[in-house]
């Protein structure tokens, strides 16, 4: 990387890249390593994590050129977070059960925050804005049921499902939607149904991920039917294609 960035002889496009312009780059390496992941495809998988570390070796030959810090700097730092996060671990220090540990990793990260000027930050104001909605959402709540702020079971969030529903239905009954309200319903709708999610111990993001590619398969099923009787979608209708897709779940488990 520091060849490729080297202004005599490099990549042009390596040496003109900065750390906003490498960022949608990590962001999307990170997500093919979940997809290579969820496909079982580990040959895939080791070189996407490849992929991914060159991301990581991209920002630290950045920061190394204005003097900030450099890659050795970036093992330093995660291996010392580590150790100073399992004292259980690594210090010998005995915890009573699995909730200790996790309420003593709190602490260190509260620790963290103070060392850096921000221990009076509200706690949810540690979870990136960056992430995507629907994990960020599945974060955030979690952050506040290690306070005591949740639901005791998943009972009544399933009811909170139906409240929120039928909040959006009556958005959509009015004579005149007001598109702003009806977002904010719909969104308190997500939220619920992450929650349920979240009561469950299932991943949101990696359950829509799922759901996504059931709706690509059965959909390119409808697709490949069509194209094998020289059709397109175009010479089909709605209900030639709905009864497609009920095939299509026959062929596909999920």
């Amino acid at each position: 990387m520091a060849k490729l960035r080297d202004p005599n002889g490099g990549c042009p496009w390596d040496i003109k890249q900065d750390f906003d312009s490498i960022v949608p780059y990590t962001i999307e390496e990170a997500y093919e390593v979940a997809d290579a992941i969820e496909q079982r495809d580990f040959d895939e998988l080791r070189l996407e994590l490849g992929d991914l570390l060159l991301q990581v070796v991209f920002h630290a030959q950045m920061a190394k050129e204005q003097s900030l810090f450099d890659f050795d700097d970036v093992v330093a730092g995660i291996n010392e977070k580590l150790i100073r996060r399992h004292p259980h671990v690594f210090a010998n220090q005995a915890f009573a059960d699995e909730a200790a540990v996790t309420a003593n990793w709190e602490a260190e990260k509260q620790k963290e925050r103070a060392q850096k000027g921000s221990a009076d930050s509200g706690l949810l104001d540690s979870v990136t804005l960056g992430l995507p909605a629907l994990s960020r959402a599945n974060k955030l709540q979690k952050k506040a049921s290690k306070v005591g702020f949740d639901w005791p079971s998943p009972e009544p969030v399933f009811a909170k499902i139906k409240e929120e529903l039928d909040e959006v239905a009556e958005e959509l009954a009015a004579s005149d939607i007001n598109k702003t309200r009806l977002e904010a319903e719909i969104g308190d709708l997500l939220f619920a149904v992450v929650n349920l999610a979240r009561h469950h111990h299932i991943d949101p993001e990696h359950a829509l991920r799922v759901s996504n590619g059931s709706f690509q398969r059965r959909f390119g099923f409808i697709e490949q039917t069509l194209a094998a009787e020289g059709r397109s979608f175009a010479d089909s209708n709605l209900a030639e294609m709905d009864a497609l897709w009920r095939e299509a779940k026959k062929h596909f488990n999920n």
